[in-house]
């Protein structure tokens, strides 16, 4: 059993919590030791994000041939970058198409594989942006790759739209506070409804406050880059 603070199946990736934990557990109980590359292939087998939140701070799932083989890594420490993830809350209802149904979706869509074609080069360029602390290039990376990703939800067979009112009204304020403010931040949206801007550890209350203004916005956090899963002497339940 788990037990996540926030609402699962809306955006926020609670499988990477959830499964990157029982896989901790699991491991632990039955007294096996592996290293942190291990630990996330098998995670892998439950989720992509709990493979992802093996590792601490700024981590790369590493892509394989064979999906089984993929792992993640570190690439930069937890205290590399003061950048945050303000992440707002517009609904605490599951979404009616799970995660995995959209992947099985994803190939029905006519631009599905251009988007594999130009994934390479934006993982390079994504990790350049990071290498060189480059925010506006690696905000407006994270931003359309968001776009790019939902383009091929909508225009799967059936079609998927995961957005709600508050999703695509935090999309164009955040533009706007950008454009208009001069305030650094940009969105980005997993599968799910939930909005997450992306700004410099200097703007992030700023981006809460005004993302809390927004009408449909039910609970706004700041989150930032931290250590993964591991094991803790506090029990939850």
């Amino acid at each position: 059993m788990t037990k996540n603070n926030f609402p699962k199946a809306t955006g926020i990736a609670s499988s990477a919590s959830g499964l990157s934990s029982v896989t901790m557990a699991a491991l632990g109980s039955a007294g096996i030791e592996l290293e942190e590359k291990e630990l996330s292939m098998i995670a892998r087998l439950a989720s992509g994000t709990a493979c992802r939140s093996i590792p601490d701070g700024f981590v790369e799932w590493v892509v394989k041939d064979d999906d089984g083989k993929s792992y993640s890594q570190t690439i930069h420490p937890v205290d590399y970058w003061d950048i945050c993830d303000v992440t707002a809350i517009v609904t605490k209802k599951m979404k009616k198409i799970s995660s995995t149904k959209g992947h099985s979706l994803a190939n029905t869509s006519p631009f599905y594989h251009q988007r594999l074609e130009a994934m390479h080069k934006k993982v390079a360029d994504l990790k350049q942006a990071l290498k060189d602390k480059d925010f506006t290039k690696f905000g407006t990376i994270l931003e359309h790759e968001a776009l790019n990703m939902h383009a091929i939800c909508i225009t799967s067979t059936p079609p998927i739209l995961y957005w709600e009112g508050p999703t695509m009204t935090l999309m164009k304020k955040i533009t706007e506070w950008r454009e208009d403010d001069g305030l650094e931040v940009y969105y980005t949206i997993d599968a799910g409804p939930t909005v997450h801007a992306i700004c410099q550890g200097k703007d992030a209350e700023e981006v809460a406050k005004r993302m809390a203004e927004i009408k449909g916005v039910d609970r706004v956090a700041i989150n930032k880059p931290a250590v993964g899963a591991r094991f803790v002497d506090n029990h939850l339940f």
